[in-house]
């Protein structure tokens, strides 16, 4: 997510008739300013909460255990 959101007026699509540049350049800049808020504050949400669950899994297997003669002999069960 540290990619800036690209937003034209292109991608806009106005209900209202008869808008001037002056009107659409404002809204793309609104919008456009919105987007990089959001972003901005999910990635501080993001580091503050520490590690994703998607993230946690991908950590290592444990080591397998090797069994050493009487090593299991506290065990009760």
């Amino acid at each position: 997510m540290s990619e800036q959101p690209e937003l034209s007026a292109e991608q806009i699509q106005f209900v209202t008739r008869g808008v001037t540049p002056e009107e659409i350049a404002a809204v793309t800049a609104v919008l456009t300013a919105a987007a990089a808020e959001q972003q901005a504050a999910a990635a501080e949400q993001q580091a503050s909460e520490g590690v994703d669950g998607w993230s946690r899994t991908q950590r290592a297997l444990r080591e397998p255990v090797h069994p050493e003669a009487g090593s299991w002999r506290s065990f009760s069960g």
